[in-house]
């Protein structure tokens, strides 16, 4: 582990709330020095150290040379950034390799909801799992103890997420004159964001009365009933590797194999991602579809909620490359991929084309299953969340020595170096 002055960190945008600036404090504290790009006054919000922040204020052809600009004048020896795909992050991976940077990179877990994914270079379809065959991650987990560390049921991640967002966009919509060229990564403007956000925190109450309600319904409808994890349209993994352009694609795909090859008393379940903000009309395009396709009475939505609950009872589930599958997976069921996943191997999911899969679906190979996530939980995923005070803390109790370590999570693994993990206690 290298703790040294010599270690340079230049942080870009992270998760929204405190969690970079805490990662921050605790190199700085190791003897590492932090600096941080912003590109809005959301950004500036959640940084504490003033003196080493570094606004950027000016139009997006300017970014490429900035950033490379910054790397020489601050000496700058790491990256740290969540998500790899939006283009302030793309621009800066090149420029940093470029550089002899290391690349840290955060990203939601692929084992949710208790995990943080840590790597470097990349994530989700740049992750270096994608190369990984089975085998080879077989053959890195030899001298490891089989036992896989445990994680309470959840962070409270999604309230906090939640406020967070609002906070963000409130800064971004109202406080943002500094930054008067700013365009945000996605097609909504701020304005809609944050109104979105906002709508979200006062529904709240009543989304979870209609979820409870749809939930019920189908758990004791008495149905076998495939599920579909449906996927935020704007989500980096979405957006940047599966072949769609939008969600009304994969739902014309998956409700048209669904009428023509399911058994005809199956029934077919959208389960919506937990931060669904309408954006895109999901319901409306589900209920349209289906009457189209003759199935009204055999489609449902259920409104985000608690998977474990409807998973129990599933007969098989498809995604484009949602990381909530691997919780199928973990149950042994049959799982379709309908773009790139990090999890998407041969011997997990099914390659069959989707009206067979419907009519037959192909179960997983659960030892390769119980190799891959305890690869994965040896190495890049890390117990935590980034928005809850008792997720964070948890996290970088263990993450910031990986960030300062020479090796990256495979790596270590690979050489055969211990990981320390901390227990988890959660206090009730």
């Amino acid at each position: 582990m290298t703790g040294s002055p010599a270690r340079r960190f230049l942080f870009l945008q992270g998760p929204h709330g405190p969690f970079f600036t805490q990662l921050a404090a605790m190199l700085t504290r190791a003897g590492a020095s932090c600096w941080r790009v912003g590109f809005n006054a959301g950004d500036a919000r959640f940084w504490k150290d003033k003196p080493r922040y570094i606004p950027f204020t000016g139009p997006r052809a300017d970014w490429p040379q900035t950033c490379a600009q910054l790397l020489r004048s601050k000496a700058i020896t790491d990256i740290v950034l969540y998500g790899d795909t939006r283009w302030i992050h793309r621009t800066a991976v090149e420029a940093a390799r470029q550089h002899g940077c290391r690349i840290h990179v955060f990203e939601e877990g692929y084992l949710r909801p208790s995990w943080v994914t840590y790597e470097r270079g990349g994530s989700n379809g740049h992750s270096p799992l994608m190369d990984t065959t089975i085998p080879e991650m077989t053959q890195a987990l030899r001298g490891h103890a089989p036992e896989l560390p445990g994680a309470p049921a959840r962070w409270g991640d999604i309230r906090q997420h939640m406020f967070y967002g609002a906070v963000y966009h409130f800064h971004v919509l109202f406080r943002n004159s500094d930054y008067t060229a700013f365009k945000p990564h996605r097609a909504l403007t701020v304005r809609q964001e944050f109104l979105l956000y906002l709508k979200m925190l006062l529904r709240l109450p009543l989304t979870m009365v209609e979820r409870a309600l749809a939930t019920r319904r189908i758990r004791r409808g008495g149905f076998p009933y495939h599920l579909f994890l449906l996927q935020l349209e704007h989500d980096s993994a979405f957006q940047a590797h599966s072949p769609f352009a939008s969600m009304t694609e994969v739902l014309a795909d998956v409700i048209g194999a669904f009428a023509r090859a399911a058994p005809a008393h199956h029934h077919l379940v959208f389960k919506a991602h937990p931060l669904e903000d309408g954006r895109a009309p999901l319901p409306a395009v589900i209920k349209r579809l289906s009457r189209e396709t003759g199935i009204a009475d055999r489609v449902h939505y259920v409104k985000g909620g608690k998977l474990a609950r409807l998973l129990d009872q599933a007969r098989a589930v498809l995604t484009v490359n949602s990381t909530a599958a691997q919780q199928a997976l973990w149950r042994g069921l049959p799982v379709k991929t309908l773009g790139q996943a990090v999890y998407a191997k041969p011997e997990l999911v099914s390659a069959q084309p989707l009206e067979a899969f419907f009519a037959d679906p192909i179960p997983p190979d659960m030892r390769a299953y119980r190799d891959f996530r305890h690869y994965l939980l040896e190495s890049s995923q890390v117990a935590g969340g980034f928005y809850s005070a008792t997720g964070r803390q948890h996290l970088l109790r263990q993450v910031t020595d990986m960030v300062l370590s020479d090796q990256d999570p495979y790596g270590a693994l690979k050489i055969g170096a211990p990981r320390r993990r901390f227990p988890i206690r959660v206090v009730k």
